[in-house]
């Protein structure tokens, strides 16, 4: 039997999504009645784990697939039983055209400085050395005020200042064009683009402006104080269900099937279940939507400029890894951390380039991540012993506004192509010839554009983000006024906070906007 949803409840959580359903724990463990409306029929948003493929015993991270800005802290309020897993080796980058490629490996300090001279980069793995203890150093600094009140802009700068005296951490990575900083410190081109390529994973550059390509490198080096991406033990979806135990021993009320069709002044939500219409009074709403979805449940303009996404995934399940190109390294070594396939600095200068004039990419940036090498859990008890590996591939720099209004299934099967092309550039044999068949004798790829994360997901423009990412500090031009403004979920309408990727400091997978949307109910609730 269904859960119903109680007619009045403090807050209704609209969405349950990872940051949703953190909120939903947060508050019911401090003793207020919630209730969670999600649209599908199960929890988790983009932090899922399903069966992808017909009779093949995996359970893939179909969207999200690694953990980095998830807080110890979290976890632990929350009592999460959840196990990240430490990649050994942080990268693997072919230099195209050749059979040589940069690997670096984490505990290996002299193959790596090898690595470098073996591609001609000598010179800059002493460059490398310091530049990444200096993200270090913002990491460690920058990483525990996460889940606190945020920061004024003067406060973040003296927070950077005094963590490293004389190495102006603030002009130089808060302040300073991405790519400037990268070429201003780095000679080659391969190195560039290793570096830059953190600054580029679901954002694309817009025009002049690249303050969301240096939000999302600093979220990227500064996870968990250390910058370090971890695999989750089971797949993304056992992240969601440990949030979702959490939320329901904390007495959230969990309502699946329900879609939301209006969020009302006084806090009343309006949502369709089983074709029937409900309402659920709250005294406070959290949304774990996007802004531009709070706004249109609740009939306000949304000033926000349109924004767009600028991905492809493609999921595939083989029966080996393929051989590469590059004799030096093992098929293992180069999987086992991010494998980025034509992301030079210039590659991907050309790929935005083509872009921005509206055009795909000739030749698509991206970069793989094999989780099976880490944790073998996803798979079967038969699959389990066998050479079987997963793989995603993320691609970059294809615009939503380059695809949309297009045919979904032509639009999934060309970039889908391109993806393979550009992944077997870099190898010896072809991936197709190692990809798994299905019990119907289909080829185990699944690929999921801009489009396919609308639909399925909500995002508007199939952005990851929900909007532009913001550097996490209180603008200038902004008081300080309420709660909401204090933790950066103000969703510009009084009575709706923001749990999702659009509150500052939302994106990835990290539950800080719910537990950030969270603190910030807490205390209107209270002087309520």
């Amino acid at each position: 039997m269904a859960e119903p949803a109680p007619q009045h409840c403090d807050v209704i959580v609209v969405g349950g999504g990872h940051n949703g359903l953190a909120a939903a724990a947060y508050l019911g463990r401090a003793g207020y009645s919630v209730t969670v409306l999600e649209q599908a029929s199960t929890v988790g948003g983009a932090a899922v784990s399903a069966q992808a493929f017909s009779g093949v015993d995996a359970h893939l991270s179909r969207y999200s697939y690694l953990v980095s800005l998830m807080p110890q802290s979290i976890r632990e309020d929350l009592d999460l039983d959840i196990s990240l897993i430490r990649r050994r080796y942080s990268s693997y980058t072919p230099v195209p055209g050749t059979d040589r490629g940069l690997l670096i490996d984490a505990e290996d300090a002299e193959r790596t400085r090898a690595s470098f001279e073996a591609i001609g980069a000598g010179d800059d793995y002493m460059r490398w050395l310091d530049f990444y203890r200096d993200t270090q150093v913002i990491a460690a600094s920058l990483f525990p005020t996460m889940t606190e009140p945020m920061m004024t802009k003067e406060e973040f700068r003296r927070l950077l200042d005094l963590a490293s005296p004389g190495r102006n951490l603030y002009g130089r990575f808060i302040e300073t064009p991405i790519v400037t900083l990268v070429n201003e410190t780095f000679e080659s081109d391969i190195v560039r683009g290793v570096v830059l390529t953190d600054a580029l994973i679901g954002t694309f550059p817009d025009g002049d402006d690249d303050s969301a390509m240096r939000a999302c490198f600093l979220y990227h080096v500064i996870g968990g104080g250390t910058g370090d991406w971890d695999v989750p033990t089971g797949g993304m979806g056992s992240v969601s269900s440990a949030l979702e135990k959490s939320a329901r021993q904390a007495g959230a009320t969990i309502v699946t099937g329900a879609r939301v069709t209006r969020i009302g002044d006084d806090s009343v939500v309006h949502f369709l279940r089983d074709g029937q219409e409900f309402t659920t009074q709250g005294r406070l709403v959290i949304s774990g939507a996007s802004r531009a979805t709070a706004h249109t449940l609740a009939a306000r303009e949304n000033q926000e400029p349109a924004i767009e996404g600028a991905q492809v995934k493609v999921n595939l399940m083989l029966s080996r890894l393929p051989q590469l190109a590059d004799t030096t390294v093992s098929a293992e070594e180069a999987f086992g951390g991010t494998f980025h396939i034509n992301e030079s600095g210039s590659q991907l200068a050309t790929s935005i380039g083509q872009a921005q004039s509206g055009q795909i990419p000739d030749v698509i940036p991206c970069e793989i991540y094999c989780h099976t090498l880490s944790d073998r859990s996803i798979l079967g008890p038969e699959l389990r012993n066998t050479d079987a590996q997963t793989l995603t591939v993320f691609a970059l720099n294809v615009p939503h506004s380059l695809i949309a209004g297009s045919e979904p299934d032509a639009v999934r099967a060309d970039l889908q192509a391109r993806v393979l092309d550009s992944l077997n550039s870099v190898l010896a044999e072809p991936i197709e010839g190692c990809v798994m068949k299905d019990t119907e004798g289909k080829a185990c790829i699944e690929t999921k554009t801009t489009i396919d994360l609308e639909q399925a997901l909500g995002l508007p423009g199939g952005n990851i983000f929900h909007q532009p990412l913001s550097l996490p500090y209180i603008p200038d031009n902004v008081t300080v006024t309420t709660p909401a403004t204090r933790w950066g979920v103000d969703s510009g309408i009084p009575h709706i906070l923001l749990a999702g990727a659009s509150a500052i400091r939302g994106g990835g997978v990290s539950a800080i906007g719910g537990q950030n949307a969270a603190m910030a109910a807490l205390e209107i609730l209270r002087e309520g």
